[in-house]
């Protein structure tokens, strides 16, 4: 499924747990050379992912040269923001319209997240949808440039105050796109106790009838945080994504490869046979149970013919092939047509009401 079928078939009026929509964000893994990028998308579409997520910036329109480091500093050692955002910033228009169409010849939606106005107007030719970083949630002028394309916005909120969730939100609303937003903590890695998915179920109920989703900063492990996030709600899953786990630097340390991907997918095919249908109703399997689990009313002692059946005469015992225990008090007053002895399983038959 491609993300604008997402917005347009999202149920707003129910709740059911879903198959998420899985981005590999692959950001600037590629490290500006393209046979790396196009394995990247091979290795994504191979994975399941439904779609691959790049990076479009330029050092000098994204950060100041004087702009601190906010990741690990022993995974990636570069102190600067602008120095790192230089070794990457290779690919631009004519880069990611070729990953573009190898992308649509992989069976793998492209999107890329841009960072300033020049590539949000050239990612606007290539995608159905925006992503926006939560790193500019409180960008009002280029969340409104965005909102001027009409399409659907997804929005992380990592780092966030709910009043600056709300604050984006109206900026969006004023242009009437669709938007969704995903839960996300801003640290490179998150440490599974700083995961905090239970903000999912918070922005679901803060924003009742908006799709909600979870961008993972967690190591992968055994990928139980996407999973607990789809057991949650999450609609939409954003990763980052690797061909190589073990380079050092960059994205590499903290994000999934396509064996986790693939690992994800074949636990959420376990997870949705566990879950079954959603509407509840007895199944094939339980008609024995519904027949001898259950129970009948019982004669508590001899009942002679004509009497009337009183409380005293009546308990509840298995199996449920006689009258159900719910008609007590319809049993109650009615008179015996026939002697019923002591542990008798009564019917209708027997009774006169």
């Amino acid at each position: 499924m491609k993300a604008l079928e997402l917005f347009a078939k999202y149920n707003h009026s129910d709740n059911i747990i879903s198959r998420p929509y899985v981005i590999a964000e692959a950001g600037v893994n590629h490290e500006g050379q393209m046979d790396i990028a196009r394995r990247l998308i091979d290795e994504a579409a191979e994975g399941g992912a439904d779609a691959i997520k790049f990076q479009s910036y330029k050092a000098h329109t994204i950060a100041s040269r004087n702009s601190p480091a906010y990741w690990d500093l022993t995974k990636e050692p570069t102190t600067s923001q602008f120095e790192l955002f230089q070794k990457y910033d290779i690919f631009w228009k004519n880069e990611f319209e070729t990953l573009k169409k190898y992308c649509d010849n992989a069976g793998i939606e492209f999107l890329s997240t841009p960072f300033d106005l020049e590539s949000a107007t050239f990612l606007n030719d290539l995608m159905g949808v925006f992503k926006i970083s939560s790193s500019d949630i409180t960008n009002r002028p280029f969340i409104e440039f965005i909102c001027s394309f009409n399409k659907p916005i997804i929005l992380s909120t990592g780092a966030s105050f709910l009043y600056e969730i709300e604050e984006a939100v109206g900026w969006i609303k004023k242009s009437a796109n669709p938007f969704a937003l995903l839960h996300c903590i801003l640290n490179y890695p998150t440490n599974d106790e700083n995961a905090n998915l239970a903000m999912i179920k918070d922005l679901q109920r803060k924003y009742p009838g908006t799709i909600i989703g979870y961008s993972d900063h967690t190591l992968p492990g055994e990928m139980k945080v996407m999973e607990t996030a789809t057991l949650l709600g999450a609609v939409i899953l954003e990763k980052h994504f690797t061909h190589d786990k073990t380079l050092p630097g960059n994205d590499h340390y903290h994000a999934m490869d396509k064996e986790d991907l693939k690992l994800f997918f074949h636990n959420l095919e376990k997870l949705f046979v566990l879950l079954g249908d959603s509407n509840k109703s007895p199944l094939q399997s339980e008609s024995l149970a519904r027949k001898h689990a259950r129970r009948s009313l019982i004669a508590q002692r001899d009942i002679t013919k004509g009497a009337v059946i009183s409380a005293e005469d009546l308990t509840f015992k298995r199996p449920a092939n006689g009258i159900s225990p719910r008609e007590w008090g319809a049993v109650i007053g009615c008179r015996a047509r026939v002697d019923i002895a002591a542990d008798t399983i009564l019917s209708w038959t027997d009774l006169d009401r």
